[in-house]
């Protein structure tokens, strides 16, 4: 399998930092981060990625709204859903804007890894 490049983008520091090392650890090439879903898109524009990490709540441009527009322009790409309990309904909206599948937060790598290696399977 070759390496995805990666975005990774939330508007906690904290996360981005952790995802990044989640997908450097299982090999894959993370090109750039972003704080909400204006920047993600600004890095779209310039870039050709594999996947996008998207946190759904955050300032400026949710997620959602960022989903919806990236892959309006690049609709190959995988984007995944970073999620908290509680929010359902926005996960379903995420999904049905393409996003191709989410993951809850805590995060941790063992999950993170199974639905990565699910999501190359199916869709690379």
């Amino acid at each position: 399998m070759n390496s995805l490049s990666v975005l990774v983008v939330d508007d906690s520091l904290i996360m981005r930092k952790k995802i990044s090392r989640m997908v450097m650890e299982l090999g894959h090439k993370v090109v750039a981060t972003a704080e909400n879903g204006a920047a993600a898109i600004k890095q779209c524009e310039n870039m050709a990625l594999d996947l996008i990490t998207m946190d759904i709540t955050m300032p400026d441009m949710n997620g959602i709204e960022a989903t919806r527009r990236i892959l309006a322009d690049k609709p190959n790409t995988l984007i995944i859903m970073v999620t908290s309990l509680g929010q359902e309904s926005m996960v379903m909206e995420a999904i049905n804007a393409g996003a191709k599948g989410y993951i809850l937060k805590p995060i941790n790598q063992e999950k993170f890894s199974t639905l990565l290696n699910n999501l190359i399977e199916h869709y690379i």
